[in-house]
């Protein structure tokens, strides 16, 4: 069942979304050669305690850390350690989250570590981050939710292969609803899959986690003997964008983007919603 918000409850998540976004801020700052993920832990820890905030990863199905560090072939859900140091030339996906007055925001970023990157990694990212804006800007009144995930997979077949032969869309993991809980229906696949066929109609009030993960290969995936962390099958690099977004009567609101999603969206001719926080 699809959760649907008043405007009030949107304000809150707006709240928790601009938690998130300090988060993101300070760990992207922090996500230097020679820090460890614990480190991005505890600076993540830090902005939460900071605005009265709570963590939803921390303990949610046991996770024991307040933000998922997925570094190189990792592709979600990499759990913060001391032994996990960052080196020059490495990337990393940083997933958070944060709840204010029992509202969720949820988001994630690929963040390059030092410098010399390969050109392709900077692709990839770009490429997945790029292909999120795809989809939220199909987050419209009356579309369906398989019109986001056609954006999604849409912008990404559309681009130059890379070095590696192709872009693999993640199929295991996707977005999806948010407001009371962190994960709600609906379930939103990066991808369109013909059986699932297509999914509730977008309303105002409907709030999503919109979340492609992209790999330099492969698709497919498999879980680490700690039970959390995601790899690749075939050890290529990923990357992990995500925002939470909220439908409203005045078009989308991206929570968990400082200006609500202004600059992205505009050059696909989409005016956000005014924010509700003023």
């Amino acid at each position: 069942m699809v959760q649907i918000k008043t405007p009030e409850q949107i304000a809150k998540m707006r709240e928790a979304g601009l938690v998130v976004a300090a988060i993101h801020a300070a760990t992207r700052e922090a996500a230097v050669p020679g820090a460890t993920t614990h480190d991005l832990d505890q600076v993540a820890r830090k902005v939460i305690a900071d605005h009265g905030a709570k963590s939803n990863f921390l303990g949610y199905g046991g996770f024991p850390a307040t933000i998922c560090t997925s570094v190189n072939e990792v592709v979600v859900h990499g759990i913060p350690d001391e032994k996990t140091v960052l080196k020059d030339g490495d990337i990393i996906s940083i997933d958070a989250g944060a709840i204010v007055d029992g509202w969720h925001g949820d988001a994630a970023y690929t963040a390059f570590v030092g410098t010399g990157h390969a050109p392709e990694l900077v692709e990839l990212s770009r490429v997945t981050e790029e292909s999120m804006w795809a989809g939220i800007a199909a987050m419209k009144v009356n579309n369906r939710l398989v019109d986001i995930s056609k954006a999604i997979e849409s912008y990404i077949r559309r681009q130059p292969r890379p070095a590696t032969g192709k872009y693999g869309i993640i199929e295991d993991y996707g977005g999806h609803g948010i407001g009371t809980e962190m994960h709600m229906d609906p379930h939103l696949l990066n991808y369109v899959a013909r059986k699932r066929g297509k999914g509730i109609k977008l309303v105002p009030g409907v709030c999503l986690a919109i979340e492609p993960m992209v790999s330099l290969g492969t698709a497919q995936t498999e879980v680490l003997q700690d039970d959390w962390t995601v790899i690749t099958t075939d050890g290529t690099w990923s990357s992990h964008w995500e925002h939470s977004i909220a439908l409203t009567e005045q078009g989308p609101l991206v929570l968990t983007a400082p200006d609500c999603g202004r600059a992205r969206l505009a050059p696909y001719g989409i005016e956000v919603a005014p924010d509700p926080l003023g």
